[in-house]
């Protein structure tokens, strides 16, 4: 038996290993290659696990270390200070979702309890996928993503109760073995103990263990309470996941949370995958073949509803299109407690096992397909929000400026993105008596700052309407601080189309984003990346007591070289121009069949007929700094331009082709 055993751990674990890598190469979670290393290791495939009931035990002990590592991770204050998100958008989404799956599994004919189930496990949504392809991506700190992470943490805390219901609803119809009564007051109880325990007695018990220094003891105490708390739940009528969770719970808030989640993680990593392989082994392929036409239908109708159900709360938030499509995509699958809450119910015979298998199916499907519903968001977003019918049903929301404001205003600053770095440009922009404009698409942030008397428009500047009513064609410089990675290539496009003239200044948070911003059309991109790394040597450097003119010298030097090389663009000059009171520099190429292709500058005579002065061209790669009257412009030759920012953009005309 302890042969079979470690045969079963060693299949398991190559099997998991090898779908993983395979996986990770198609960007699909490891979470779902473990399922399907079980269904590949279970009966209705390859038979290769001996002791599917040993492997169930290891299983239970994934969950009960799963959930126990979510209650120590959990904490009242972060969800205290988003609380208005989570709340509203959670409830939102959780009702409108379980509603209308009870709706569904109810007319299709199942009894109500059983209708009741499938509504809640179809409510939630996966936080471990969601938020691992968010964080790929760099979009976790964008609009939808925050939307989505305060839908998730809602989801996480409307599970428990979920969990705690199960029993009930396999007891409808039946005599309970007990009053309910009886059962919600051990619950009460349990609870009553926990609070007592986790304001008292825990951190006082966590004191003593941590003063013996003894990284053993720790981990055997931090064990000790998740197994011991589920074994007192398990009295409580709850399950041995439902009392793991408080068990966490109960320790999250001491100051030793994370000493304790360090030392649990590796286990739950280990135990969990054994939860997840045992999910793939009830998985029952032929199944899937045999009803292969009622399992697609299903899976449609599940992406429409939580797709509908995920992107009401933003719409009823007030948020703009683009973020309500890509907020319904990005949480438009079945959660890892959805298989926890099916597993119990299967457990209590309250789910068929046909049933169970359509759920199953229908989970994996929607989990596998999440990156690439995530990744093809912004395209679709795009194209649902330039649909003519659906643009007079949902118009764009924005405040817009008065007519007269915006025809009188001319060579202001345009700022794209109201969060810390918006918020204080727009505050130096004040400081220097500059004219401004802010575009911002988080509803709250507009309201309190049109309070406050700023100039700020609410709408996605991703549509040119809400950038011409900033008056984006008239403007001087446009500044995008936006944490959406793709919303801000879009932007720039558009910016660059409605003002060639405009000079573009752009934040971003990576060095790779620079070429592709700067071929799109940014002036000056900023990458985060970078800086902070300056900042961070900086710091270090003067901690070192390295003299203060020789570190500022080593940053001018990084920053000219570096910058130099991002930008592939101008000589000291040029940069130079940058300082003379209204004076631009422009740089722009020369198109194929334009009036100047194939002339000398003598020729031209921009600085005679536009006041504009050509600083340097670059050919090829190659740099002609200060070329003369002799020098021929090429087509696809770059032209570094200086003037005024009106004398720049009508010397454009020149640059461009013959239509």
């Amino acid at each position: 038996m302890e042969l079979a055993i470690l045969y079963d751990i060693l299949i398991i674990f190559g099997l998991s290993l090898l779908v993983g890598l395979l996986f990770s190469r198609i960007r699909i979670p490891p979470m779902i290659g473990y399922i399907v290393a079980g269904t590949i290791a279970g009966p209705s495939v390859l038979s290769l696990i001996h002791s599917p009931a040993q492997v169930d035990v290891l299983a239970e002990i994934g969950i009960i270390l799963l959930l126990f590592s979510i209650g120590l991770e959990f904490s009242f204050r972060q969800l205290w200070e988003i609380k208005a998100l989570v709340l509203k958008g959670g409830t939102i989404q959780v009702v409108f979702a379980s509603v209308a799956t009870m709706a569904v599994v109810f007319l299709a004919g199942r009894p109500w309890n059983e209708a009741v189930l499938l509504g809640f496990v179809v409510s939630l949504s996966s936080t471990a996928v969601v938020l691992k392809v968010l964080h790929d991506r760099g979009e976790l700190d964008s609009p939808h993503g925050k939307l989505a992470l305060g839908i998730l943490i809602f989801q996480d805390l409307v599970a428990i109760p979920m969990m705690m219901a199960v029993p009930f609803l396999a007891n409808i119809g039946n005599v309970l073995s007990e009053p309910i009564y009886v059962t919600l007051l051990k619950d009460l109880l349990l609870v009553v103990i926990l609070v007592i325990a986790a304001k008292w007695v825990m951190p006082w018990l966590l004191f003593q263990i941590a003063r013996t220094r003894s990284s053993e003891l720790f981990l055997l105490f931090v064990i000790s309470v998740c197994f011991g708390v589920a074994w007192l739940a398990s009295f409580a009528g709850l399950s041995l996941a439902m009392g793991a969770l408080l068990a966490g719970l109960l320790i999250s808030e001491s100051e030793f949370s994370h000493q304790a989640i360090g030392r649990i993680v590796p286990f739950r990593d280990i135990f969990t995958a054994f939860f997840f392989v045992s999910i793939g082994m009830l998985l029952d392929v032929g199944f899937f073949f045999d009803h292969v036409g009622l399992v697609l239908v299903f899976l449609a109708i599940v992406l429409i509803l939580k797709f509908l159900a995920a992107a009401a709360a933003p719409a009823f938030l007030g948020y703009q299109m683009r973020t309500v499509i890509l907020a319904g995509l990005a949480l438009s699958q079945i959660g890892e407690f959805s298989f926890i809450i099916t597993r119990s119910a299967l457990g209590f015979g309250i789910l068929s096992n046909e049933v169970y298998q359509v759920f199953l199916i229908i989970a994996l499907a929607t989990m596998a397909l999440t990156p690439f519903l995530i990744a093809g968001g912004p395209s679709f977003a795009g194209y649902i929000s330039s649909r003519p019918l659906l643009l007079r049903l949902f118009p764009t929301r924005c405040q817009w400026v008065a007519r007269e404001e915006r025809a009188a205003r001319s060579g202001h600053l345009v700022i794209i993105g109201y969060g810390v770095n918006g918020r204080n440009l727009a505050r130096a922009a004040k400081m220097g008596g500059i004219d401004y404009a802010v575009i911002d698409m988080n509803p709250d942030s507009v309201r309190q700052a049109r309070g406050q008397g700023e100039p700020i428009i609410y709408g996605d500047a991703t549509t040119e309407g809400v950038l011409v009513h900033a008056g984006i064609d008239t403007a001087r410089i446009a500044v995008v601080a936006i944490n959406d990675p793709v919303a801000t290539r879009r932007i720039v496009g558009l910016c660059r189309q409605k003002n060639p003239g405009l000079f573009l200044i752009v934040r971003t948070r990576y060095l790779v984003e620079v070429p592709v911003l700067r071929e799109i059309g940014a002036d000056e991109v900023i990458p985060e990346e970078f800086e902070t790394s300056i900042e961070i040597f900086t710091r270090v450097l003067n901690a070192y007591g390295v003299a203060g003119d020789s570190v500022d010298h080593l940053v001018r030097d990084i920053r000219a070289d570096s910058y130099q090389a991002l930008r592939s663009t101008i000589t000291p000059s040029a940069v130079a121009a940058l300082d003379i009171p209204g004076m631009e520099v422009r740089e722009v190429t020369v198109a194929d069949g334009s009036p100047i292709a194939g002339k000398t500058l003598g020729e031209i005579l921009l600085k005679k007929r536009y006041g504009v002065t050509v600083l340097a061209v670059r050919r090829n790669g190659a740099i002609i700094p200060h070329p003369d009257g002799t020098c021929t412009m090429m087509a696809g030759d770059v032209a570094v331009l200086t003037g005024t920012i009106g004398k720049i953009g009508q010397s454009l005309i020149l640059f461009s082709a013959r239509d």
